[in-house]
């Protein structure tokens, strides 16, 4: 039983059932959500969509961002290249791809309207409690977001990182000369991000001093402009967010698993929540599939799911820390530490270093 429909819960399902094991998902939502989210799928996340059957279809409707550049006063401090490319594309359209996978595998699994509150774990089972009534399962994987209260009711810490930054982003009609290159402008009042889209579109972000309570394109547009220069068209809606991160404690309680940002909520700068969900999602495959298979041994699952909660928290940590630094290079900055981070810049996008870079950002480590 998978608690949350996003998209790590719906790749989770996807995975299981297509090793022949049944799986419903809970989702509270009556209705699929088109709010945009996430964009960036990064080469390893992609491979995992292979395994679901829907990276020939991502591949199609993506956008490549084949380099990224860092500039700051108007100068280019470094260019980093992507090889194989980022892949930028709205994430309720790869939802919907997951969805029509799923009912091609197992018709019926997805449960849309159906909010789950709480676990009771007993004799190797697990019962769930829903508004549709109680429910049971050998396992059950919280995919409910940042907020889950299934890992709650599992009495899982839930462990802060670091400060909060806020930030104003729209996915606006894209008149920009920067192609398939993803810029990152570190400028003196704050970073301003802009990355390729689908269907002629740019996704531009900036750092807000504190949090905005009525988001438009007109205020992003003043700050992108102020600071970089860059002209903004109307042509969509803006958000505004708050960049926060997050670990569990443990990944797992019991026949209980985390995955995605029930587990770890990583700050988006840097674009890695939303995979780092999907790769959390394809070892949790592997391992129910394992424990599965040996339905008598309490012993051989323990240590499975404990070789699960060890290798996420290990990943979750390296991400945060990277999403940590992402954010504290944007932060608004005086002369001297103007100065100081476009140094740090230079050489970071210079060899050796520079390819580490393109790794970690392309997580490549994974």
């Amino acid at each position: 039983m998978i608690v949350g429909g996003g998209p790590v819960g719906l790749l989770l399902a996807v995975l299981l059932a297509g090793c022949g094991i049944d799986v419903a998902v809970l989702e509270r939502r009556a209705e699929a959500s088109t709010r945009t989210r996430a964009i960036g799928i990064h080469p390893p996340a992609l491979a995992v969509l292979g395994q679901a059957g829907i990276a020939d279809e991502v591949l199609r409707r993506s956008a490549p961002i084949r380099q990224g550049v860092a500039r700051s006063g108007g100068r280019t401090l470094g260019r980093l290249r992507f090889d194989p490319a980022i892949r930028a594309l709205p994430q309720w359209q790869t939802e919907r791809m997951l969805r029509a996978r799923l009912a091609e595998l197992n018709p019926g699994a997805l449960r849309m309207g159906v909010d789950a509150s709480a676990v009771e774990q007993r004799n190797g089972r697990v019962t769930v409690q829903t508004t549709a009534g109680p429910v049971e399962a050998r396992f059950v994987v919280a995919a409910d977001g940042a907020r889950s209260r299934i890992r709650d009711s599992a009495d899982i810490a839930w462990v802060p990182l670091g400060g909060r930054l806020n930030y104003l982003m729209a996915d606006l009609p894209d008149t920009s000369p920067y192609g398939s290159t993803a810029v990152l402008s570190f400028e003196r009042g704050g970073v301003v991000e802009s990355f390729p889209m689908p269907d002629r579109k740019r996704r531009w972000v900036a750092l807000t001093p504190t949090p905005v309570e009525n988001p438009s394109c007109e205020l992003l547009a003043r700050l992108v402009r102020e600071r970089t220069g860059d002209t903004l068209l109307p042509g969509g809606t803006a958000s505004g967010f708050e960049a926060r991160q997050h670990l569990a404690s443990r990944m797992v309680s019991g026949r209980v698993a985390l995955v995605g940002d029930a587990g770890h909520e990583i700050s988006p700068i840097g674009g890695q929540g939303m995979n780092l969900g999907w790769l959390d999602a394809a070892d949790l495959a592997r391992t129910l599939t394992q424990a599965l298979r040996h339905p008598q041994s309490a012993l051989f699952t323990d240590v499975m799911l404990a070789g699960y909660d060890r290798r996420r928290r290990r990943s979750a940590w390296i991400a945060a820390r990277q999403a940590g630094f992402n954010m504290s290079m944007g932060r608004p900055a005086g002369a001297v530490a103007l100065v100081a981070r476009t140094a740090l810049m230079r050489t970071l996008a210079a060899p050796p270093t520079r390819e580490l870079l393109a790794k970690a950002f392309t997580m490549r480590w994974l």
